[in-house]
């Protein structure tokens, strides 16, 4: 069985501060949570985050991290960086960072070797954008996303990571793609790994999905046998909105 995950990506959002009221008010929320939940504030707010989440069940997860652990690389943060702060997860290749900050799938391979040999266990998105979907170009686009950030990874590692599909014409927009669709598409990501790493492997590895997944839509999704729950972004910073993701 593969346990669910629900990750929060808070992106470039809350203060100290802001995530201090944030997991205060999550944690009762999320007391009695069945899915392993997972919160990924701004660099700027793990300290603080690993001071309030000590003793809960929620664990912690970046936003990034540079492949290589130390260097002249201003302005990135390492794994070393954040196992220091108790990070387990951290988000790989997130289409904003490959729309915004030119991630390849060649960066994204590097970072998730990186990752697990560090310990940590990686989030990493693939997903089309508007243009390829309506190329009907979708599993094309995802299953080389797919191969290419696993490739060169031994099958005991690939089972320690988490592959989220973000179909990026659905972010932020308050589209989603039907129930049906993302199945459809999560369960292209699972063949893909069977094909590349064997079916034993595919049939360990979680899928998330990451297409507005929220409040109203999340225990249909969440339903469905290839999607073993969800990257979410703006309901992530309502607590309300979160849990209900989360308990649902």
């Amino acid at each position: 069985m593969r346990k669910m995950i629900i990750a929060g990506n808070w992106k470039m959002n809350n203060t100290a501060a802001e995530a201090r009221e944030l997991i205060t008010a999550l944690k009762p929320l999320l007391k009695g949570a069945k899915a392993e939940v997972v919160v990924c504030p701004p660099f700027t707010a793990l300290a603080e985050a690993k001071k309030l989440l000590r003793g809960s069940r929620i664990r912690l997860g970046a936003q990034n991290m540079h492949d290589m652990p130390s260097g002249a690389y201003t302005g990135e943060v390492s794994a070393p960086m954040l196992k220091e702060h108790n990070v387990s997860y951290v988000i790989i290749g997130h289409s904003e960072r490959r729309q915004y900050f030119a991630e390849t799938d060649a960066s994204v391979n590097a970072k998730a070797k990186a990752a697990l040999n560090a310990g940590l266990v990686p989030i990493i998105c693939v997903g089309e954008d508007l243009d390829g979907r309506e190329a009907g170009k979708t599993d094309s686009i995802v299953c080389n996303q797919v191969h290419l950030a696993l490739a060169g990874l031994e099958n005991d590692a690939v089972t320690k990571a988490v592959i989220a599909y973000e179909p990026i014409w659905a972010i932020g927009t308050g589209k989603t793609a039907t129930a049906e669709e993302a199945e459809r598409v999560c369960a292209l990501i699972r063949k893909q790994i069977a094909k590349d790493h064997g079916r034993a492997v595919s049939n360990r590895v979680r899928i998330l999905y990451g297409g507005s997944m929220n409040a109203r839509n999340a225990k249909e999704l969440k339903q469905m046998p290839n999607i073993d729950g969800g990257l979410i972004g703006g309901a992530s910073l309502k607590p309300m909105d979160f849990s209900i993701v989360v308990n649902d």
